[in-house]
């Protein structure tokens, strides 16, 4: 494609509209069309860019009334009536009646025009793609009009209006349609606009075709053109799927997957996806989903840049009736077989699959039915100049493939696909050049026995999961048992293999793909040296399915490790409130990258310990209950504390007592300075979606200015200087009739964050915890008289260690 200029492309880039791109199966009727018409609105994009396919069938059928015009046949009048009768039905069904009057005028309109191209003369090819235009015209000119009777600015765009093509097949010229469109976009901002798929136009205002199922590719070429960040095609389907789901009921949707394949799937004949579709996929910066108008909320496709981490094959497809083409190449067999290779791919006809037999002098490609007419007819003109003879057509064929990156390196998989169809009526297997692909054509079968074989062999087998685990402290202590208790249910249930691959903490680290044990890791840890980043390169490649990092620690320094452990995709389960409490200048983009890398950062264990704190915030958020407030004591030892100071004794003293007692950090001021119920409250806020940097959050420090700066023993020797000040919070409280407690508040309406000491009534749910205990409250739409309350012991080494295992379940479950 050729390039704009610099200015234009800015302009355009400028405009960000996003594209929704929606296809005949769903604009068939009148409650399809309100399906769709709900779906933009319930997006809230009021300048998106809609492109539409022809309703239903409407394409065949005018394909078929050019077809019987042709042969003369009196069927071509009736055809023409019946198109006309399920347009004017849709208008009627779908509109009220004064905008179905409009559209009915528009409607008789195009019929005659049909009817008198048809009568004038023997059609050209391009008055031929004129007729088969009609259908997107009128769906765009539907649910325009539909859109508007429902408060939606909107308006059709005929694409014959900005794109611009040539030659055959057709060619884009990009700087002319990007000119075009971004003047269209002038005259008609802040709307939306229904564009036409599957039409162009030439410099001589003729109407071109961008081929069958073309209007996918218009989708995704029109944001190229328009600077769009988004696209998404709406069909039937919610997406692509480990194999054809009506064939094989265990297949599972899968919401990633890889540019590169994505293209693979889509030339071995795939009908969720089609190659020329994902051209402007590659020359952008766009970004690719697949769902379903039908049930918006079954999940997507995500189609992302990066290759997926693992090796191997995600996907069985295959092609029911393949056809093959075969040749006889007696001279200069690899360089001609070349030659016609890239002479096919330069048509955009390049096979789904061949394969070369040189001691036979033999070439055979394979084609679905469809492009094995175009092939054939082709290559029997261009016999003499492609230097092969002995042209034929085999019937009777189909094609199963595995997909996936590196899949023909996978010696198991491999092995599992030759055995298989070595046991059937085998013409030959061929794995892609690019290792994208393993393909098999065989005779003509009943091929869901053989998928659902493919199938189970692929996707039954465990995953292999290597964990790195970080800190050796009380916590990885309590954890490393309860794991060695739990691996075994954990493996049985779950389906994958667990190996403890990895183990660091702030001498060194081990790493041992064989596996290092739990008696090893408690009893006998001899750590290495380690230097950042070198080991993470040294672990390139594996030879795990998935890597999970389980953080133990509160280290900074590993925490700033971050980002290159994403970038290596390995996941994190973290009681490390740093990286969730982190300033937004980290946060941010770590969190970005964990999306780009389809990488999870599970962090329950940093809140409330073994309390569903973070869990039951994302269940209200499921259920459609928007966070408005989230308040509570988040400090065990701060719980303790205000528990029992009642006057009886000096605060001081209860400090020294917390501290003996081991409910305080080494250093109690690390609790009394608020910082760690900041930085909890940060990670709740975030987890209910709200951006608080933690620089917002207003934290009282209950250590006086005059001991922040003292040594620990020098801290101990004047810990009475803090009772002053604690007697006069606490007479307060008492003279209000209320209690002293140490309380975090987030408001989500204000964004205002505190912590800090409070007075609540005696009545009040923070009176009355137990010592020790955290209580959290959350309040939102519907939970605000009554807000939901979580109450129950949020520190201790083994419900710390629970919730880490908690997560690890979580995150083994969703892979």
């Amino acid at each position: 494609m050729t390039q704009p200029s610099s200015p234009d492309k800015a302009e355009a880039r400028n405009s960000n509209r996003p594209v929704h791109k929606f296809g005949g199966s769903s604009l068939a009727d009148a409650t399809g069309l309100q399906r769709v018409a709900d779906i933009i609105s319930n997006e809230g994009q009021t300048d998106a860019l809609v492109v539409v396919s022809a309703s239903g069938k409407t394409t065949n059928r005018l394909i078929e009334l050019l077809n019987l015009f042709d042969s003369g046949d009196s069927a071509a009048a009736t055809t023409l009536e019946g198109i006309y009768s399920y347009q004017q039905g849709l208008i009627t069904s779908t509109l009220p009646e004064v905008e179905a009057e409009r559209l009915q005028a528009a409607l008789d309109v195009d019929i005659n025009t049909i009817a008198h191209v048809l009568e004038s003369q023997r059609l050209d090819d391009y008055q031929r793609n004129f007729i088969q235009a009609f259908g997107e015209q009128w769906s765009a000119r539907l649910l325009s009009a539909l859109l508007s009777s429902q408060g939606v600015t909107s308006s059709p765009l005929d694409a014959r209006e900005f794109l611009r093509v040539s030659g055959s097949p057709v060619q884009v010229d990009d700087a002319t349609s990007r000119q075009l469109l971004v003047n269209l976009f002038s005259a008609r901002s802040n709307q939306v606009l229904v564009v036409t798929g599957f039409i162009a136009g030439d410099d001589q205002g003729r109407t071109r075709l961008l081929g069958r199922n073309g209007s996918d590719f218009s989708a995704t070429l029109l944001a190229l053109l328009a600077g769009s960040s988004h696209t998404t095609i709406w069909s039937d389907v919610p997406g692509v799927f480990s194999a054809d789901p009506r064939r094989v009921s265990e297949a599972q949707l899968l919401s990633r997957l890889s540019l590169a394949e994505a293209a693979e799937l889509a030339r071995l004949g795939s009908s969720v996806l089609h190659n020329r579709t994902l051209g402007p996929v590659a020359e952008s910066g766009q970004q690719l989903m697949l769902r379903s108008s039908y049930h918006p909320s079954d999940g997507h496709t995500r189609i992302l840049r990066h290759d997926p981490r693992d090796p191997g094959a995600r996907i069985v497809t295959s092609v029911d009736d393949a056809v093959l083409i075969e040749m006889s190449i007696s001279d200069r067999y690899h360089e001609r077989v070349n030659a016609l290779t890239e002479w096919l791919t330069r048509r955009e006809l390049a096979p789904l699959a061949c394969k070369r037999r040189p001691e036979r002098k033999l070439w055979q490609i394979a084609y679905t039915p469809e492009q094995a007419q175009q092939v054939f007819s082709l290559l029997r003109d261009h016999q003499t100049a492609g230097g092969f003879e002995d042209l034929q057509q085999r019937e009777g064929f189909s094609l199963v493939a595995l997909v996936g990156k590196g899949v023909t390196v996978q010696p198991e998989q491999c092995l599992h696909f030759y055995h298989a169809l070595n046991e059937q009526p085998l013409e030959f297997i061929q794995p892609a050049v690019n290792g994208l692909s393993l393909v098999g054509v065989v005779r003509k079968m009943v091929l869901e026995p053989l998928l659902l074989r493919l199938h189970n062999s692929l996707f039954s087998r465990p995953k292999r999961i290597g964990l790195i685990l970080f800190g050796r402290g009380n916590i990885g202590q309590a954890w490393l048992k309860l794991y060695q208790a739990q691996q075994a249910n954990l493996e049985q249930q779950l389906n994958v293999q667990l190996t403890l691959f990895g183990a660091f903490n702030s001498q060194g680290g081990l790493l041992s793909s064989q596996g290092l044990t739990v008696e090893q890791l408690l009893h006998d840890f001899q750590p290495e040296p380690v230097q950042w980043p070198n080991w993470l390169e040294d672990i390139a490649e594996h030879g795990f399915d998935q890597l999970i990092a389980l953080d133990f620690t509160a280290s900074e320094s590993l925490v700033a490790h971050y980002p290159a452990l994403v970038a290596q995709r390995i996941h994190l389960i973290a009681a490390n409130k740093l990286a969730g409490a982190a300033a937004q200048d980290f946060y941010l983009p770590l969190k970005q990258s964990l999306v780009e890398h389809d990488v999870q950062f599970l962090s329950n264990a940093t809140v409330g310990a073994g309390l569903p704190v973070q869990s039951s915030i994302k269940q209200l958020q499921h259920s459609g209950e928007q966070v408005r407030a989230i308040s509570g004591i988040f400090s065990g030892t701060l719980s303790w504390l205000f528990q029992h100071f009642d006057g009886s004794q000096p605060f001081s003293e209860l400090v020294l007592q917390a501290w003996q007692q081991g409910l305080t950090e080494p250093d109690p001021r690390e609790d009394l300075n608020g910082q760690d119920v900041q930085r909890k409250l940060v990670i709740l806020a975030r987890e209910a979606d709200f951006d608080l940097d933690p620089a917002q959050v207003k934290v009282q420090n209950l250590v006086p200015d005059s001991l922040l700066a003292l040594d620990k023993e020098a801290f101990f020797d004047r810990l009475s200087e803090l009772d002053a000040t604690m007697a006069d919070q606490l007479a307060t409280a008492d003279e209000v009739d209320g209690v002293l407690r140490h309380v975090a508040r987030f408001d989500g309406i204000t964004g205002k964050a505190e912590v800090g000491l409070e007075v609540v009534s005696r009545d009040h749910a923070f009176a009355h915890v137990r010592p020790g205990d955290n209580i959290y409250a959350i309040e939102t739409t519907h939970y605000r008289q009554n807000p939901l309350i979580i109450q129950g012991p949020g520190a201790g080494r083994e419900v710390t260690a629970g919730a880490m295992q908690a997560d690890l379940w979580q995150l083994l479950a969703s892979l």
